[in-house]
């Protein structure tokens, strides 16, 4: 009772799904991942923008006097 070749082909095309099904799921974890790191470094930016208007408005208001 050994296997048939149509078993094992049916194998092959099985196990080929299960890892594609598993590269997604990784391939999904990994774009969420970036997704978190580039929300941090917008924050980040947005922060460097904010401290960087002040600066430049006390220079201008020291300019002035």
């Amino acid at each position: 009772m050994g296997l048939t070749q149509l078993d094992i082909v049916l194998a092959i095309i099985i196990g080929t799904l299960a890892a594609i099904v598993y590269s997604l799921r990784v391939l999904v974890a990994m774009e969420r991942r970036v997704a978190r790191i580039e929300m941090h470094i917008e924050r980040v930016v947005e922060k460097m923008i904010k401290e960087e208007i002040k600066i430049e408005k006390a220079l201008t208001k020291r300019k002035r006097k």
